[in-house]
Order: C-alpha cells, then structure tokens, then sequence
C-alpha cells in the first residue's frame, strides 16, 4: 500500500438561512462561512424556503418565524415531514413561550432569539446538525414544562407496554431529558462522542421516534429525567 491512500475530507454542514430582512440573513450567512460551513440557500419567504430547501437538501436550515406566508413554523413542519432527517434551527426576535412551544411541536431541533452572539448561533448549528437540541438559556425550562403538562394530563395513557432498553440506552435517555449534549453525556459517562450517538440512535428506533426532541419528550413522559441527581 502506498501513502497516497487516500482520506477522504469531510464535508462541510450544508445550511440555508430563511429571514426576510436581507441584511440579517446575509450577515448570518457570511458568519456560516467563515467558519467553514457550506451555505447552499437563502431564501426571503415561506414559499423560497420549500422550495430551495427540495432542490439543495441543506442539513441544517437556520430560521426565522416571522416572515411570508407560509410562516415559519409552517415551513419547518412542512421541511420535516419530506425530510426527517433535516434539522430546523429557529433564529427569532420573539422568545414568547407560544412561538418556542410551536416551532419545537412543528419539529424544530432548537431555538435562539436573535440576541445570541456569532459564536452561540455557530455552536448551535454544529450541535443540531448532530441531532442535538439547543435552546436559548431559560427557553428549554418552557419546552420541558410543557411536556411535562402533556405527560400529566388526560392523553396520557398508563399501562402501555414499553419497549426494552438496556441499562445503558436508559442512562443515555435520563441525560438527554435533562437536556445534556452529547458531548457532556460522553465526558459524565466516560464514553466517546460516536457510542453516545449510538445509544441515542438505537433508543430513537426502538421508540420508533424520529428525532432528539421526541425522545427528550418520552424520557419526561417516563419520569426518567427526576431519576438521576444532578
């Protein structure tokens, strides 16, 4: 074998910024690639945004609410539901507990009011490109509030069967719903980055659900985010 084997480069996140203030969402996407991300849209309405996120496949696309119909949680229920693999960051002005509740059960990964630095907004693209949940400090408490309201009330069916996880798969789904990175999972558990995204995947398939957020909102349903202090 010779040196020259060849590793092939990771490729950069590919990203769309949808807000209808052009400056915003061009100094949003001059930040997105500098730090070496792929910008492969922008889009200015609800309608651009369909139909520019169909013909580029962005991974991540970074999302305004307020603009032309559709509006923006109708575009990322809409995005979610062609692709459930795509992840929806929500940039907005408004942190009103209606419009972050909204945005999460339409499916967004995460949401920041746009007072968030250039350097929290890039994390926070990075983090839900892997399936992590990111919210503005003070924003997940609404999220996790409010699941613990649908767990408590009439809807909640007691007596069905759960599907078995292993002790492991348990642990893992006790810090997600305490809103954990995988990143801190792996350092408290001493595990790497890759077998925490492994528990989480195998945890998502055997619940049969389709995203980070979904499971956060099981784990609560269960009562597993009150089963392991701090």
């Amino acid at each position: 074998m010779t040196g020259d084997a060849a590793v092939v480069p990771e490729q950069p996140l590919r990203v769309m910024v949808v807000d209808d203030h052009p400056m915003w969402r061009e100094a949003v996407g001059r930040d997105l690639v500098s730090a070496g991300m792929e910008l492969v849209a922008t889009a200015a309405t609800g309608v651009e945004a369909l139909a520019r996120a169909r013909a580029t496949r962005p991974r991540v696309v970074v999302l305004d609410l307020q603009i032309p119909a559709p509006n923006g949680v109708e575009v990322t229920a809409a995005l979610v539901t062609e692709d459930p693999t795509v992840r929806i960051l929500v940039l907005s002005a408004s942190g009103e507990q209606a419009d972050v509740l909204d945005a999460v059960k339409a499916g967004a990964t995460g949401y920041l009011v746009k007072s968030a630095s250039s350097a929290e907004l890039l994390d926070a693209v990075r983090r839900v490109a892997v399936g992590d949940t990111v919210f503005t400090p003070g924003l997940a408490g609404l999220v996790l509030g409010e699941y613990r309201r649908l767990a408590e009330g009439p809807d909640n069916t007691p007596g069905v069967a759960l599907p078995r996880l292993t002790d492991r798969e348990t642990e893992v789904l006790r810090l997600v719903a305490k809103g954990l990175s995988y990143r801190q999972i792996a350092d408290r558990l001493v595990l790497s980055h890759r077998t925490v995204q492994n528990h989480v995947q195998n945890t998502l398939r055997k619940l049969q659900l389709h995203n980070r957020v979904q499971l956060v909102r099981y784990a609560i349903e269960q009562g597993l985010d009150d089963e392991l202090g701090g």
